[in-house]
């Protein structure tokens, strides 16, 4: 069964919220279907997007596993973001978690070292 996701984060200041997820992401988005909305493909048919709505700002969760977290955080840091948190869970699974201006939550996972 083929799956294909979009997960959405509501912003409330798009100029902001672009710049800084090109930042996290490492580059602009992969398309931007209008003048509020970016899409970045972070992995074949799976998607994260930020759409400027006010409203609902700042209380997005989204995480993403990756392969190889320890050189994901590295190479964010090198763009100029730090994590806000680290945890590793009781199964040795371990999470980084960024905040965007809005507090909208980016976690990113991985597998025990």
């Amino acid at each position: 069964m083929a799956v294909d996701l979009f997960a959405g984060i509501s912003v409330s200041d798009y100029p902001t919220a672009l710049t800084w997820y090109e930042t996290l992401f490492g580059g602009p988005p992969t398309f931007c279907p209008n003048d509020i909305e970016a899409v970045w493909e972070v992995a074949e048919h799976r998607y994260v997007y930020i759409e400027q709505r006010p409203a609902h700002a700042g209380h997005g969760l989204t995480t993403v596993f990756v392969d190889d977290l320890e050189a994901r955080v590295g190479a964010i840091a090198d763009r100029g973001l730090e994590p806000a948190e680290r945890e590793t869970y009781t199964n040795g699974v371990r999470k980084v978690t960024y905040r965007d201006p809005d507090g909208n939550e980016i976690g990113l996972g991985g597998a025990p070292l």
